[in-house]
């Protein structure tokens, strides 16, 4: 069976770091197999969907390098969900109720003043199709009940979470319909997944119950129900997620310099024990991808690490991959040189500076000033086509006896204005002769 996966979000927001973490894990499971990803656009909330909303999803899936292979829209799909509510209906698993909000909640609020779960008496089963011709007369309009069979338990083997059992008796026969034709979230998206050959859902912890109901929706359909799998839910260093990083659209993450690169190799690992590898892609954090190695402890979500990662990232990454992001004058020996100093490629602009100039002039006291003339001097007489900062920092520590930081400190704070930085051997070539000979001087 060739494994098909889907991402279903609705285009009420931008993708968060959560949403993120369920598309590249689900779009992992697919890869894995050789499988296909999916997408699918929930937007079956018109009042509160936003095209927006979900050309943004399309780009953050693009810019994550996570292409699916098919795209559906909910909206677009009301006809098919008529046709199996018809079926439900026709089969008696569907039936009408007329219980306002207020009545619900008063029934709920005696069943927990006697103890009990608030669980819906089924009260509207009683009605005689009189009764329903009355209320049709009056004006009514019904919502819309799933029957839940109570005759067995709901069981099914979780990816993540092992053996999962509820007692239907126990559950609330789920609404699916409102009372204005519109539709809520459970039904349809069964109906989708029948529809769109899906056979595996991974998703987070907080869609178990409505997984316990939805099993019995695709065995009422005629269905095969697909494997499951719950995630934990991500949590901050603090117990929720951080302003800064954790709960900023993708779009906000790349304006903060984070590269997709970063993201996939930290929320591909996140929830298990193995180590972050910055230096995997996708293609083999698939290959390694294994539902069992995820626990059951919500997955901590570290700001500070996902800099880490970004940065091992970013000196890992090729010229070709970030030239139309860099300065003009920028090459290939340049990025290489400033590559392991940065923390985002933006700030490549401000070690270009460094090279291009000007400095900031630094007052240097009585005996380091006579030093960096003698340095100027030497300078003067190398030959700049081998390794000028190799055949300087030889010569003055053989002229003067200096050493250590003695000898490289003053030159990177006349070549540079700074205290630290690149590789001097790397950006004295880009400095050049003649601008090193005037900060020297």
């Amino acid at each position: 069976m060739t494994v098909i996966t889907r991402f279903a979000p609705s285009p009420t927001g931008t993708l968060h770091v959560g949403n993120i973490r369920t598309a590249l894990h689900n779009w992992l499971l697919a890869k894995k197999s050789g499988g296909r990803f999916l997408l699918r656009i929930d937007d079956t909330d018109q009042a509160r969907s936003r095209e927006e909303y979900v050309e943004a999803i399309r780009a953050d899936l693009t810019w994550l390098g996570l292409h699916p292979e098919r795209e559906e829209r909910q909206s677009g799909r009301f006809a098919i969900y008529q046709a199996a509510f018809d079926k439900l209906v026709a089969a008696g698993r569907l039936y009408r109720c007329y219980e306002t909000s207020q009545e619900l909640e008063l029934k709920r609020k005696v069943l927990l003043g006697r103890g009990l779960p608030p669980i819906y008496d089924r009260g509207a089963l009683k009605l005689s199709e009189a009764d329903h011709a009355a209320k049709a007369a009056a004006g009514e309009q019904p919502h819309w009940r799933f029957l839940l069979d109570h005759e067995a338990p709901i069981e099914w083997m979780d990816g993540i979470r092992g053996p999962q059992h509820f007692d239907p008796r126990q559950m609330s026969d789920p609404v699916v319909r409102r009372a204005d034709g519109s539709w809520l979230y459970m039904l349809p998206s069964v109906i989708d997944d029948i529809e769109m050959g899906v056979t595996d859902v991974l998703r987070g912890e907080d869609h178990v119950s409505n997984t316990a109901t939805q099993v019995q929706m695709f065995t009422a359909l005629d269905a095969p129900v697909p494997r499951f799998a719950h995630e934990a839910l991500l949590t901050g260093a603090e117990g929720k997620l951080s302003k800064r990083l954790g709960s900023l659209g993708v779009s906000e993450m790349r304006e903060a310099g984070i590269e997709p690169e970063a993201l996939i190799a930290l929320l591909a690992r996140l929830g298990t024990s193995d180590p972050v590898d910055p230096a995997l892609d996708a293609g083999a954090l698939a290959e390694s991808f294994d539902l069992a190695r995820f626990g059951r402890a919500p997955a901590r979500f570290d700001d500070a690490e996902l800099a880490r990662v970004n940065a091992a990232v970013i000196h890992r990454l090729p010229f070709a991959r970030v030239a139309d992001r860099l300065p003009a004058g920028v090459d290939e020996a340049a990025w290489e040189a400033i590559r392991p100093n940065l923390s985002a490629v933006a700030e490549a602009a401000d070690w270009w500076s460094v090279v291009t100039g000007p400095i900031a002039a630094q007052a240097f006291d009585a005996e380091t000033r006579p030093f960096l003339d003698q340095a100027a001097g030497v300078a003067a007489a190398l030959d700049w086509a081998e390794d000028p900062w190799g055949a300087l920092t030889g010569a003055l520590k053989e002229a003067t006896g200096r050493n250590g930081k003695a000898l490289f400190l003053p030159l990177r704070q006349a070549l540079t204005g700074m205290d630290h930085g690149p590789d001097m051997k790397a950006l004295l070539p880009l400095i050049g002769r003649d601008e090193a000979l005037r900060r020297l001087g």
